[in-house]
C-alpha cells in the first residue's frame, strides 16, 4: 500500500467489525473470518457518477445478498482484464466482446451486474443466452444500451444460471441505487470469502482532488492469469479509455497476477475499472505523463491492497507469505522461481506447520525451469540467512528460524546470483481447512 503524504493517501483498516465476523459460503457451515483479515471494510469515499445496490435473489444462497448492481454515469470510460482460461465463462466472453466494440460506441452510461453462487460456466448456449437476458433487463431498467452492461458470475461451475431470479430483482436494485453502498455491493459478490475486501486512494491531479475506490472477492481457485477472483474499481478521474486500459493491464501484472492461493486459475476472473471524469482534471492519456504517473501509482496501490486481501483470505490460510526472488538471469526466470515456491504444496504445508524447511525451497527452485546454480544460491527466511554456497549457512540456528516461522506474515527471499532479474509473488500457507472448505463446496 502506498505511503500517506500530501499528494496521495491510501486506506484500509486493520480490525474486522462485528458484522463481518462470519461469512456464509456455499459449504455446509459458516466460515470463521480469516485470522489474517484486515480489521473491517474501509470507509470508501463516494465516487461522483457511481451508485451501488445489492439484493437477495436466491441464485444459490438463502438469507444473504447475492446480486449487485453498479450504475456508472454517462461520459465515463471503462477498461477490463480477464482470465485467459480456455474454459472461461459466458460472462467473461461477453465482457471481452463488449470492450472491443466500445471505441465507436456512443458515450452512454454503463452498468455492472454480478451474481454469486453460480459461475454460469460450462453451460453451453444457455449460458450466453442468460447473459443476454440479464444485460437486456438491466439496460431497459437504466435506459442504456445492452452493449454497455457488463456482467460477472461467480460460484459453482456447470449448473444453469437462474437468470430469471436476477432479472426479477433488477427493478428493486435500480430503486435502491446509492453512492454510499459500496460495502453492500462488496458483500453480495462473496462466495467462500470470509470478509469483504475494499481499498481506496486519494490523490491530487492538476490541482483537482481525485478519488479511487474499489472492492474485490476471492478466496480459493486463485492464480489469476490475465481467483475465483473478481474486482471492481471506480474513480472520478478523467482518463481516456485507451489510457485506462493500459494502466489497468500494467497494474494487474504487479497485483492480481502476482498472487496465488492454490495455483488454480478460475474460469471467471475479471477486473473492471471505470472512470467518470467528474473530478474535473484534464483527461489522462498515459502513465508516461506527470498526471498519469500520479494516477497510475494510486491505481497500483489500490489494486495491490485488494490483491493482498485476497491472499489474506486464502481458503484456510493462517499466514501471508511474500516470496522475493532476485539475481535471476531475467525477470521471466525470477517469476518462474517465485511462482514455483509460492505454488508448491510442500512449501506451503511446511509454512503451515511453522517448519523452516529450506530444503523445500531448494526443491522448488530446481523444478521451476529457470536457470540456477546450486553454489550461487542464497536463501533467507526474513532476515535469517539459512543457506548459501551450496550448503546450509554456518550462521543458521534451527530454533531461531523456527521462531520466525510462528509469525503471521513471512518473507522468503531467494537470490540466484546470476543476474539482475527479480520478481515478487504473494501466497499463503496450505492447511487442512482448505480441504474442508473445498470438500463441502457443492454440498
Amino acid at each position: 500500500m502506498a505511503k500517506d503524504d500530501k499528494k496521495k493517501k491510501t486506506k484500509s483498516k486493520d480490525k474486522v467489525s462485528k458484522k463481518d465476523k462470519i461469512a456464509k459460503p456455499a459449504g455446509k457451515a459458516a466460515l470463521k473470518v480469516s485470522p489474517l483479515a484486515p480489521a473491517s471494510f474501509p470507509d470508501l469515499p463516494a465516487i461522483d457518477g457511481v451508485r451501488y445496490a445489492a439484493g437477495e435473489a436466491g441464485v444459490r444462497y438463502q438469507n444473504r445478498t447475492d446480486v449487485m448492481l453498479v450504475d456508472i454515469a454517462a461520459g465515463s470510460t471503462i477498461a477490463g482484464v480477464f482470465t485467459r482460461s480456455a474454459t472461461r465463462s459466458a460472462a467473461v466472453l461477453d465482457c471481452q466482446d463488449k470492450l472491443k466494440a466500445l471505441s465507436d460506441a456512443p458515450r452512454n452510461g454503463f452498468a455492472i451486474v454480478v451474481n454469486s453462487g453460480n459461475a454460469n460456466t460450462f453451460t453451453g448456449a444457455r449460458g450466453a443466452s442468460d447473459v443476454m437476458l440479464i444485460a437486456e433487463a438491466a439496460a431497459a431498467a437504466l435506459k442504456i444500451p445492452a452493449g454497455h452492461v457488463f456482467t460477472s458470475s461467480t460460484g459453482v461451475i456447470g449448473e444453469p444460471l437462474p437468470a430469471d431470479k436476477i432479472t426479477a430483482i433488477l427493478p428493486v436494485l435500480v430503486d435502491g441505487l446509492d453512492a454510499a453502498k459500496a460495502d453492500v455491493a462488496a458483500r453480495a459478490i462473496m462466495t467462500t470469502d470470509t470478509f469483504p475486501k475494499g481499498a481506496m486512494a486519494e490523490v491530487e491531479i492538476g490541482g483537482k482532488p481525485v478519488r479511487i475506490a474499489g472492492f474485490a472477492k476471492g478466496s480459493g481457485m486463485i492464480a489469476p492469469d490475465m481467483a475465483t477472483m473478481l474486482g471492481y474499481i471506480f474513480t472520478d478521474a478523467a482518463v481516456t479509455q485507451d489510457g485506462l486500459q493500459a494502466m489497468l493491464s500494467a497494474a494487474t501484472k504487479r497485483s492480481f497476477n502476482a498472487v496465488t492461493v492454490d495455483s488454480d486459475t478460475s474460469t471467471s476472473d475479471s477486473v473492471l475499472v471505470a472512470a467518470t471524469g467528474r473530478a474535473g482534471n484534464l483527461p489522462i492519456t498515459s502513465a508516461r505523463t506527470a498526471d498519469g504517473r500520479v494516477f497510475a501509482a494510486a491505481l497500483d496501490a489500490v489494486m495491490r491492497d485488494l490483491a493482498l486481501q485476497i491472499v489474506r483470505d486464502g481458503e484456510g490460510a493462517t499466514k501471508l507469505v511474500e516470496v522475493r526472488v532476485t539475481g535471476a538471469k531475467s525477470a521471466r526466470d525470477a517469476d518462474k522461481v517465485a511462482r514455483s515456491i509460492a505454488n508448491s504444496p510442500l512449501v506451503k504445508t511446511a509454512i503451515a506447520g511453522q517448519d523452516p524447511n529450506w530444503g523445500r525451497i531448494v526443491m522448488a527452485v530446481g523444478k521451476s525451469g529457470a536457470t540456477a546454480d546450486r553454489d550461487l544460491l542464497t536463501i533467507r527466511f526474513g532476515e535469517h540467512l539459512v543457506a548459501e554456497k551450496g550448503w546450509r549457512a554456518e550462521s543458521y540456528v534451527e530454533e531461531t528460524v523456527a521462531g520466525y516461522m510462528t509469525g503471521q506474515e513471512l518473507i522468503i527471499a531467494v537470490d540466484l546470483g546470476l543476474g539482475k532479474g527479480s520478481a515478487t509473488v504473494w501466497t499463503c500457507d496450505l492447511t487442512h481447512a482448505y480441504i474442508d472448505i473445498n470438500a463441502d463446496y457443492r454440498s
